[in-house]
């Protein structure tokens, strides 16, 4: 079970991020991260609301209502991290980067005492291999394909824009799941800890926006659809990481999710038409590879 929600969380993440960027780009990040937290968490009071779960979070107790609060924060600042990066970024490089997140997780989770059998640790390092060379464009800029000479040398390999953003979400969530699946899901469960992270990361978002000049002006338009769909999708995945890490292993569940970042560089290739190196479909290639090894 806990291979099946890590996909769905990956396929989620994928299409409401692939979205997001289309809303960053028209309101900015900001407004873009704090409205979809009030469509996810409008679509998350309803489901508790209809299970019964909101009689069982009131008797948590402090400690556990801390360490769901700091989740929120945790995800406040990398998910911001993470719009601006596809606000001012290329999708098939930042997606790629972002969901490199499993590292840290990972590392934590070993540290912490989980231990992998079988070929799960081989295809979590195979799928590490896939996001980094999914994330390295080897292409030429735009500026040295106008100087390109036919003595110039080989282009070498760069970073784009938005990569620092992408790199600042993916140390973020790498440490926010360890905290989940370590701290926080065991004591609250899956779709409750969504929910608090929804809240506070509402609340986080409304009161920074004065200091940091921040405009709260409600958009105007189709860009609701877009703004609902981000929502939705990104709550439904968050739902299904948390139960899975509930569930299973911490590292196996962040790892397959992570995989959004390939599905969003699908995306964009094929509705985008952002060209794609060898080396990103290779590293696409050993992601399934990986995901595979990890399933066994």
């Amino acid at each position: 079970m806990e291979i099946v929600l890590g996909l769905t969380a990956a396929v989620c993440w994928g299409v409401a991020d692939f979205t997001a960027r289309f809303a960053s780009r028209r309101i900015g990040a900001y407004r873009t991260l704090m409205i979809m937290q009030l469509f996810g968490s409008a679509a998350l009071t309803l489901y508790i609301w209809r299970t019964g779960g909101f009689a069982h979070g009131l008797a948590w107790g402090w400690r556990a209502w801390i360490f769901a609060v700091f989740a929120g924060l945790l995800n406040a600042a990398a998910s911001l991290s993470f719009y601006h990066s596809l606000e001012t970024g290329m999708m098939t490089v930042v997606g790629p980067v972002s969901s490199a997140y499993p590292a840290l997780t990972v590392v934590l989770a070993l540290l912490s005492g989980e231990r992998l059998h079988g070929l799960r640790g081989p295809g979590i390092a195979i799928t590490f291999v896939g996001v980094i060379l999914a994330a390295i464009s080897f292409t030429p800029s735009s500026d040295q394909q106008a100087f390109a000479t036919e003595s110039a040398p080989q282009p070498k390999p760069r970073l784009s824009k938005g990569v620092g953003w992408a790199i600042g979400a993916a140390a973020g969530f790498g440490f926010m799941f360890w905290w989940l699946g370590f701290h926080v899901v065991p004591l609250v469960g899956g779709p409750f800890s969504v929910w608090v992270i929804r809240l506070s990361t509402f609340v986080v978002l409304l009161l920074a926006a004065a200091p940091v000049k921040q405009s709260l002006r409600l958009p105007r338009g189709s860009i609701w659809w877009l703004l609902a769909a981000v929502g939705v999708m990104d709550t439904t995945a968050f739902v299904a990481t948390d139960v899975g890490l509930g569930l299973g292993h911490v590292s196996v569940v962040s790892v397959l999710a992570s995989l959004y970042g390939a599905v969003t560089v699908l995306l964009s290739w094929i509705f985008l038409r952002e060209r794609m190196g060898r080396t990103q479909w290779l590293g696409i290639a050993l992601i399934f590879v990986g995901v595979v090894l990890v399933s066994l």
